[in-house]
């Protein structure tokens, strides 16, 4: 078995570890963008809900004071949605630089893989030009010995 050869399981196991990261950037990708949308209804609702009544409605006491509890269980609640957002982001990153790894790995072992090809391939180039050498060296030998002059 040549090295090149030798090379290709872990060639396989390196595509399917850059294949594996890849869907795991894009799983992350994918809760960060809900994570995101969440945010935003958070923020509109809370923007809605910011909206003071109009002067001319009165409101009771308890329903003012309700309401301002609520305005700030809203703002509590979009605070926490931006840090879930945050730390999808910082998941999703990490996961992007693993892909990258993972890329450049891979990157690195084919081109290792390929130059040994290369290689092989010359040596048996080498090889079949030396045995065609050998061959018509021997063949001159055998003319020149047997072809006397006549």
């Amino acid at each position: 078995m040549t090295r090149s050869e030798r090379l290709d399981p872990l060639l396989n196991l390196m595509q399917q570890r850059q294949d594996a990261a890849a869907r795991e950037v894009a799983e992350r990708d994918r809760q960060l963008a809900e994570q995101e949308q969440r945010l935003d209804a958070l923020r509109r609702y809370a923007e809605e809900y910011a909206v003071a009544p109009s002067a001319d409605a009165t409101i009771a006491p308890a329903l003012l004071a309700n309401r301002i509890a609520f305005r700030a269980k809203l703002e509590t609640a979009v605070d926490q949605q931006s840090r879930i957002v945050d730390s999808s982001r910082q998941n999703r990153d990490v996961e992007r630089a693993r892909l990258m790894l993972a890329s450049r790995d891979a990157k690195v072992l084919g081109q290792l893989a390929d130059s040994y090809r290369a290689q092989e391939s010359r040596v048996a180039e080498q090889r079949v030009q030396r045995e065609l050498d050998d061959l018509g060296a021997r063949r001159v030998r055998g003319n020149g010995n047997d072809g006397a002059p006549e």
